[in-house]
């Protein structure tokens, strides 16, 4: 046998054996923490000058995925990621299938489940033991939202209470962990750690936000070219990936009155403020894992929803005045807005709901130190947000009982953490809206709001700027047949036959369930053929949904 073969074989056997001895030690802790509408470069250790550094140093002593891909957007990022399936057979709130909390439940897990839910019911009718957080699928951040629940009772916030959104997250996280060490020490737990942050609305702690007051007056033009040289210097992105044109819809940061300039800056400042701070509220937690002894032993992943929004709705005046409000901290209805969305998703084109890499990818860190021997290294695997059911049940073993379960399409991450050879997607298929896109082979064939099918080299073009779909008619023909053919493989829970459109939360679809508008900032989106058709992206209708 060739020598550099029998020294692979060795290392594989090697690592699969270090795993297997620690996994008969002690079957590990998991925390999967989501942030919310956060783009691929605002972390450190993905290119951004904002403050992250418990999230660097998990990426310092673990690893980081290059290729981690979502669903592009809040609800069906999370069926997806909380069934293991895709979201077209899951179904909006997971309606087929069961939960990370059921499957971890049937693996003698307590299982905790903390932030934003945005599913079907509540986490603990879902197999969840705590709960904590806002089903619905926004929340004001200083405020508790009206779909606010501690378990299965309706939260209300202590009189004179410091309420902030991301820390009471950490809060509750905290004391879930804390109670289990008191009551079962010897049970492992399953957390899910779902932040708001940095969704809009606009809201920070005033000294959150003086930490950034000067950082982005330079402009989104030079903040974006410095995460693009950062990114290149620390391997998340190859040189040969060069950064695209500004948006187009993005004035050059020049052009803008000192107003405009003052305005845009401050709006950024706050957004590095929420990122700031929920980066703090995970150091918090991880802090009390470590301060009961779980640190080595505990599985974290972090990772966001989808790409930065370019959305934003906002009729309020454009003035640092108003977007502060009369607290400083941040008033309601502000987004951060596509200029600075673009630079979030350096170096990608898109935004969140469409399928270019800046919506569908996005910064994953992963870190276990009794596992991963080796820290710092980037994984280049294409990997998606399917394959996290997959690794945590692969990491926790077998249910205690036998169980039946059904196969899903997602394959675990545990290989890749420990420096093993996995087995590849055969191929990754998205959809959302009139939005499609499948990848295979390196390839990527794409299609935006009913536009031609584009295809991009993976390999040579993550920043998709070289169509080659007319030099390569045939492969795009393959790629094209094999995404309908996936498509069309079971079209009552992809297709709406009645309306020729995809599906989405349609208040007219009765299927899906809605939780009822309570003026905590929830809103329903409706796409209209007529809206898709053309290309506009779809708008929130201010209109109370009803449940079917």
């Amino acid at each position: 046998m060739n020598p550099r073969m029998i020294t692979f074989a060795l290392a594989v056997i090697s690592s699969v054996l270090s795993f297997h001895r620690v996994h008969a030690e002690q079957t590990p802790n998991i925390i999967l923490i989501l942030a919310d509408d956060m783009g691929y470069s605002d972390l450190g250790c993905y290119g951004s000058e904002i403050a992250t550094p418990n999230l660097d140093r998990l990426a310092h002593r673990g690893v980081r995925f290059t290729q981690f891909y979502n669903s592009s957007k809040c609800e069906p990022t999370r069926a997806s990621l909380m069934s293991g399936q895709y979201w077209q057979d899951t179904g909006f709130g997971v309606k087929r299938g069961l939960t990370m909390g059921e499957v971890m439940k049937q693996r003698n897990y307590a299982t905790f489940a903390v932030g934003k839910w945005h599913l079907d019911r509540n986490p603990v009718d879902r197999g969840f033991d705590r709960y904590f957080g806002h089903l619905a699928g926004g929340s004001h951040y200083f405020r508790v939202a009206g779909s606010q629940r501690l378990d299965h009772d309706v939260f209300t916030q202590p009189p004179g209470d410091d309420f902030y959104m991301t820390d009471a997250n950490a809060d509750y996280a905290i004391q879930f962990i804390d109670e289990l060490q008191r009551d079962a020490p010897d049970k492992p737990f399953m957390m899910y750690l779902a932040f708001n942050a940095p969704h809009s609305p606009l809201h920070a702690l005033p000294q959150d936000i003086a930490k950034y007051h000067e950082t982005y007056r330079a402009g989104w033009d030079i903040i974006r070219k410095q995460r693009h040289q950062k990114q290149i210097e620390l391997g998340v992105t190859k040189e040969r990936g060069k950064l695209p044109p500004r948006d187009p819809s993005v004035p050059a940061w020049e052009t803008l009155s000192q107003r405009e300039k003052d305005f845009e800056s401050t709006r950024m400042a706050i957004y590095a403020a929420m990122v700031d701070r929920m980066d703090q509220a995970i150091g918090c937690v991880l802090n009390r894992v470590k301060e009961h002894g779980e640190e080595d032993n505990t599985l974290v992943i972090f990772l966001s929803d989808n790409g930065g929004s370019a959305s934003d709705p906002s009729t309020a005046p454009k003035t640092v005045e108003g977007l502060l409000g009369e607290n400083g901290a941040g008033k309601d209805g502000y987004w951060v807005g596509i200029g600075w969305s673009n630079v979030s998703n350096t170096p990608f084109r898109r935004y969140k709901c469409d399928m270019g890499n800046g919506g569908i990818l996005t910064s994953c860190v992963a870190s276990w130190p009794a596992v991963i021997k080796t820290g710092g290294r980037l994984i280049d695997e294409p990997s998606h947000i399917i394959d996290l059911m997959a690794t945590i049940t692969d990491v926790a073993g077998p249910p205690i009982s036998e169980t039946p379960s059904e196969k899903l399409p997602g394959k675990s991450l545990q290989p890749l953490l420990t420096d093993s050879p996995r087995e590849s997607h055969d191929a990754l298929y998205f959809h959302l809206f009139h939005n499609r896109a499948i990848i295979a082979d390196g390839m990527k064939l794409v299609s935006s709001w009913d536009s031609p099918w584009a295809l991009y080299d993976m390999n040579a073009d993550r920043t998709e700027q070289n169509n080659l779909a007319s030099r390569h008619p045939e492969l795009a023909a393959s790629l094209q047949k094999r995404w309908e053919s996936w498509y069309a493989d079971v079209p009552e829970k992809r297709w709406n036959a009645s309306l020729g459109e995809p599906r989405y939360r349609r208040i007219d679809d009765p299927e899906e369930t809605y939780n009822r508008r309570t003026g905590n900032g929830d809103e329903i989106i409706v796409v209209k053929r007529s809206e898709a058709s053309q290309g506009r992206k779809p708008q929130p209708r201010k209109k109370q949904a009803t449940s079917k």
